[in-house]
């Protein structure tokens, strides 16, 4: 499984098109919504075998080119995933570093956190995993 482009150790990994990673996928969609940008399945649809396999940190290299472009920079982030496991703590550093030095931003600007679903539903079984992201831009200059 990978996490913030950060590979965890797992019994179990996602079904994706990608490489599934859910931190940077959560992410790259933060940033494109605080533009009003399309998001990204519309612009990388699973449909395009072009994107199979794909490391989503190339999606993320392409939202700061874009949010950069339309003079932007990450003011912060705050991340929190809902999964049984793994659990996050042990990574959060790791996660922390990749990202800021990904996206060029201090990593005291990234937050992450792990929560759980406490055994309820397709989470809580470790079924799946649900990942919330909220950036804050600010206008560079």
């Amino acid at each position: 499984m990978v996490l913030g482009g950060v590979a965890i150790p797992s019994a179990r990994g996602p079904l994706a098109h990608s490489d599934g990673d859910a931190v940077i996928h959560a992410l790259v969609d933060a940033i494109f919504g605080a533009m009003a940008s399309p998001d990204l399945g519309s612009r990388y649809p699973d449909t395009d075998a072009a994107h199979l396999g794909e490391d989503s940190t190339r999606y993320l290299h392409d939202a700061v080119r874009e949010m950069r472009s339309a003079g932007y920079s990450l003011g912060n982030a705050d991340i929190t995933v809902v999964c049984e496991s793994p659990k996050i703590a042990p990574y959060r550093q790791a996660i922390r570093a990749n990202l800021s030095s990904v996206i060029g931003c201090p990593v005291e600007c990234l937050n992450i956190k792990g929560k759980t679903h406490e055994g309820v539903d397709a989470i809580g079984e470790g079924r799946a995993i649900e990942v919330h992201a909220v950036v804050l831009l600010a206008p560079v200059g």
